[in-house]
């Protein structure tokens, strides 16, 4: 009997996490197609250049281009090292990190699909008022000695994840944007980068739907209520921002995958501040706090973990009463979890089509040398490899020394030992 009960509520988790799955899938695939295509057309290379200081247009830009990179936090984090140790300045960085995770087109769809427009809307103005908090207290606390430790323990250059990844750079940066997007090596750039985005971020997705599977089957809603006050309407509205970021620390999940879990969380009494600054947590959870003491020293981690917190705790007050007070926040909680079921409606149709277009990529993907470069994301960037025979996964005979560019496609080259794996 205690097998059978044990087994019932396994396959009831299971059941959640594949309804949620099919309920988002065509909404990922098109999210991950978008921003291939804008990574596609803006170059890694000028970041630097356009973030030399923490004026409002430099981080008004670090917004706008973090907002065009990748969702995936791991990759996020280590692009703004990477731009930092280039030049650019550190609470910039620090900005595009927070636009490459919370203010990515995947990030709104999702939000859309699962939770509605309004948690959309909440984290499309509730990220750069994040920002803005940001840049005060950095403007406030920061140190230039603080920044000076950072750098040199940055120039160390101490592996973290999706190093590969974040240093690759196959925009195409002539011509119009439309024209860019549409050439061939337009179309093998967003290809790779959808591929490559996909490889970074299916972890995060696929453990954060099992969770929020787990809890929706497992955790009684009683306790839900009670950890959320939610007997405690005025209370709840401030606790419900402030613990937000402390179940996200601790579920490991970060990225888009956090979007599952939070609606678990909102249907079951969590205020809408505290979705808010939940979905913002995903760049202090666990491992990621650990790479930044890899990355910038232990001094600089916990200034970072504080600071983050902080802002975050703030912009989901915030975005909580001013919501509030305009009539925004949902009255029902009905986010898509128990509710939704793989059945054939709209959904289907739309999940069968972007499958047709994920499928369409993958092949450009495989045809233009994509598992070599996929291989990369993992490696140690360029400019830490030993000089040696670098060549382009797409045209062989091009070869160099050095890494660099490959002049027929535009691609980065790779070490042959690579190429070859």
């Amino acid at each position: 009997m205690l097998l059978a009960t044990v087994g019932s509520e396994i396959l009831d988790a299971l059941n959640f996490s594949a309804s949620m799955t099919w309920e988002i899938l065509w909404a990922l695939i098109l999210g991950f197609a978008l921003s291939a295509a804008v990574q596609a057309v803006i170059s890694k290379a000028e970041m630097t250049r356009l973030l030399p200081d923490d004026s409002a247009r430099s981080i008004s830009v670090a917004c706008g281009l973090g907002a065009a990179s990748s969702s995936c936090s791991y990759a996020a984090v280590a692009l703004a090292r990477s731009i930092f140790r280039k030049g650019a300045n550190f609470t910039s960085a620090m900005a595009f990190e927070f636009a490459s995770t919370n203010l990515v087109i995947e990030l709104g769809i999702i939000l859309a699909v699962l939770m509605g427009w309004q948690f959309t809307l909440a984290e499309f103005l509730g990220g750069p008022l994040m920002v803005f908090f940001l840049a005060v207290l950095f403007r406030m606390f920061l140190t230039p000695k603080l920044v000076d430790l950072a750098r040199k323990q940055a120039e160390k250059g101490l592996r973290g994840i999706m190093e590969g990844h974040a240093d690759m750079d196959m925009a195409v940066t002539e011509g119009p944007v439309l024209k860019r997007i549409t050439s061939e090596r337009g179309f093998t750039a967003i290809s790779h980068y959808f591929v490559m985005d996909w490889a970074s971020i299916w972890k995060d997705i696929a453990i954060g739907l099992l969770v929020a599977g787990a809890l929706a089957a497992w955790v009684p809603e009683s306790f839900w209520r009670s950890f959320f006050v939610v007997s405690h309407p005025t209370l709840a509205k401030f606790w419900g921002p402030i613990v937000g970021p402390v179940v996200a620390i601790v579920s490991f999940v970060c990225s888009i995958g956090n979007v599952p879990l939070a609606a678990v969380l909102w249907n079951h009494g969590i205020s809408f501040g505290g979705v808010v600054s939940f979905i913002f947590a995903d760049l202090i959870v666990l491992p990621i706090l650990n790479i930044y003491r890899k990355y910038y020293g232990a001094k600089m981690s916990v200034f970072l973990f504080v600071t983050f917190y902080s802002t975050m705790v703030a912009a989901g007050i915030v975005i909580e009463f001013v919501f509030d007070l305009l009539n925004l926040i949902p009255s029902h909680r009905s986010a898509r979890v128990v509710e939704a079921s793989i059945t054939f409606n709209y959904t289907t149709v739309l999940n069968l089509l972007f499958l047709v277009l994920a499928g369409v990529l993958l092949v450009r993907f495989f045809k233009t040398g994509g598992p070599a470069m996929l291989r990369m994301m993992e490696a140690p960037p360029p400019e830490v490899e030993a000089a040696g025979d670098f060549a382009c996964p797409m045209h062989p005979e091009v070869r160099a020394s050095v890494p660099d560019r490959c002049p027929k496609c535009g691609m980065n080259l790779v070490p042959s030992h690579v190429r070859r794996a």
